[in-house]
């Protein structure tokens, strides 16, 4: 049996995952990230999953802010339980310029993420969960290795910045599973993939 393959990110209307100032241009996103309707969100994502699958950029942002949430008795619970899932579950880490990174569970490897994730697949127990990392998540949907993607859709157009879903994509089928709207308009969805 082969291990079902997750990804998580969240994308404003116009589709990008950051705005025209680059990376670190989430405006569009980062009011919404702590919202009720994202917090249950990001509970969901990892509910099953045993592998974390980064690109090196998202692990060190993410694995250097979130290890001290998972000891912040003032953070909310769903907080500190993905923190905790985070540092304590199976990492793996795609480089071609890190060979190692100071977290506990974290495996640096330099390949292309197809072949990582086909690896994973049949290999051990639970879901893999691609968190938030673009340069994995896109080559994953180009090479039809994803089975279910939790988005957080924001009522935001950024009108420039990097889109996920670009033209070149296999034509593919997707059935949405679950969704939510929050206060501000925000929309959680999961969508699986139809196979």
């Amino acid at each position: 049996m082969t291990r079902t393959v997750t990804a998580n990110i969240a994308l404003t209307l116009d589709g990008r995952y950051h705005g025209p100032g680059g990376p670190a241009d989430l405006g569009a996103i980062v009011r919404y990230a702590s919202t009720e309707i994202a917090r249950n969100h990001m509970n969901r994502i990892w509910e099953h999953a045993t592998t974390a699958v980064l690109g090196r950029g998202s692990a060190e942002g993410f694995l250097g802010y979130w290890s001290t949430v998972a000891t912040d008795d003032n953070a909310d619970p769903r907080d500190r339980g993905y923190a905790k899932w985070l540092l304590d579950t199976e990492k793996v880490v795609l480089s071609r310029t890190s060979n190692e990174l100071p977290w506990a569970g974290t495996r640096v490897v330099n390949a292309s993420p197809a072949d990582i994730v086909t690896e994973l697949k049949v290999t051990g127990e639970g879901e893999i969960l691609v968190n938030t990392s673009p340069s994995v998540i896109k080559p994953l949907l180009a090479a039809n290795l994803i089975d279910r993607l939790y988005l957080l859709i924001t009522p935001e157009i950024a009108g420039g910045g990097q889109r996920l879903f670009e033209d070149g994509l296999p034509n593919t089928t997707w059935q949405l599973t679950h969704q939510e709207r929050g206060e501000l308009g925000e929309i959680a969805a999961v969508y699986d993939r139809t196979r």
